[in-house]
């Protein structure tokens, strides 16, 4: 079974998604976006560049702690992992992301339930 994209709204009211593993542990965070079809072109720049090693970005937050972003071909960052606890957990992090991101479906909570009219 390989991960999921999810889908969801800011405060803001603009879109962005994460990346679950099969597991459901998060693996990358996106930037907003302001149209839903923006963030599904950001799962698509996602799936296309998870395989490719270059267009990871290995980190070091402000506590020491490791991440990653995800790059697109232009250089902009398509996403951004969670903090791990080691350089180690986070290339284990990125190699989740490799196996999880290319056959992922897509759920998308911003899209409202359908609704039935008893009238």
């Amino acid at each position: 079974m390989s991960g999921k994209f999810v889908i969801d709204r800011a405060r803001n009211g603009q879109f962005y998604f994460n990346l679950r593993a099969a597991n459901g542990e998060p693996i990358l965070k996106s930037e907003t976006y302001v149209t839903r079809a923006s963030a599904e072109h950001g799962i698509a720049s996602v799936k296309a560049n998870a395989l490719i090693d270059d267009r990871y970005e290995r980190k070091t937050d402000k506590s020491g702690a490791p991440y990653f972003n995800l790059k697109a071909g232009n250089h902009e960052v398509i996403g951004v992992s969670e903090a791990y606890s080691s350089a180690a957990a986070r290339d284990a992090g990125i190699e989740s992301l490799k196996q999880n991101a290319p056959d992922a479906v897509t759920q998308d909570n911003t899209k409202a339930a359908p609704t039935s009219d008893s009238r």
